[in-house]
């Protein structure tokens, strides 16, 4: 796979880019947006599904200058599939703006799941955040805030993010990664609501990979809860398999990309075992520990 997402097209402007001015009156706005999603009957709408929500950024507005993602569809086609077989209900979201996301998932915090939500956003991004088609910063924090609520209390919520996180580039060498974990586990672990999970494509500061048939992320994810019993699996244990199997199945060829690699990273609040992809009818208390993901 070559690379079209590291690079160029990742920033806007100076600076982190991510760095929004504070509108105290927004989020009262959103406060009350809120109290009248519960009492227009939201908070019944299909109480006994699964769903997943899949937000995906291919092509920006004219004047933005953030290059186009192609493959970006090919990821949403494919885990629109893969999900709706696993019983999941599935929305696709594309090339919304940076409000329209915000708005997105501050209705979606308010409608119940069964046992889980997955939100799926993919574009351009820096560390903390993702781009909307107009080019403005979607700080993650805030997404993340919105599922500290009533309705989504004691449901596991997951979320993978596929966007850059930096231009940093991984040359798959060993390292110390002690100043990634303490970045990934504090700065960013206060603004994830309990029984929470986030898979990053990448580490904070580096790039992640696209290629025209879809993310390197992604297609694995999508690979890996089809093969075997994966689906049955723990969701922490899926997640470390999947970090493996991209870490050491891909390597970018051709150009200056040519060797690089790309390394997930998984930051986590759940206060539970989770199986949010388990076949119906599979008890996980009768698994044994090693099914279970509890031993290697």
């Amino acid at each position: 796979m070559q690379s079209g997402e590291c690079g160029s097209g990742c920033r806007v402007g100076p600076g982190p880019g991510c760095k929004l001015d504070p509108i105290h009156s927004q989020h009262e706005q959103e406060r009350r947006k809120k109290q009248k999603m519960e009492k227009g009957g939201l908070m019944d709408h299909r109480r006994d599904t699964n769903r997943a929500v899949l937000v995906s950024v291919e092509q920006f507005d004219p004047g933005v200058v953030l290059r186009r993602r192609p493959g970006a569809s090919k990821d949403a086609k494919k885990l629109h599939r893969t999900l709706s077989q696993l019983g999941f209900k599935v929305e696709i979201h594309s090339d919304l703006s940076a409000e329209e996301i915000y708005q997105l998932f501050l209705q979606e915090s308010m409608r119940p799941v069964k046992n889980c939500f997955l939100a799926v956003l993919s574009s351009h991004g820096d560390q903390g955040c993702i781009f909307g088609a107009d080019g403005k910063a979607v700080k993650l924090s805030r997404i993340f805030s919105y599922f500290d609520n009533e309705c989504m209390k004691k449901k596991a919520k997951v979320f993978l993010i596929q966007a850059c996180r930096g231009t940093g580039l991984d040359d798959g060498v060993e390292v110390d990664s002690a100043n990634d974990t303490r970045e990934c586990s504090v700065s960013q672990y206060l603004s994830v609501p309990m029984d929470t999970a986030v898979m990053y494509a990448t580490p904070p500061g580096y790039g992640a990979f696209m290629h025209p048939l879809g993310s390197v992320f992604l297609q694995t994810f999508c690979t890996l809860l089809r093969q075997g019993d994966n689906r049955n699996l723990e969701l922490t244990r899926l997640m470390t398999r999947l970090s493996h199997m991209v870490a050491y199945s891909f390597q970018a060829r051709g150009g200056a990309l040519g060797g690089k690699k790309e390394m997930p990273c998984f930051l986590t609040r759940l206060t539970r075992e989770v199986f949010p992809f388990a076949e119906p009818g599979v008890d996980p208390s009768a698994m044994s520990p090693c099914q279970r993901g509890l031993l290697s």
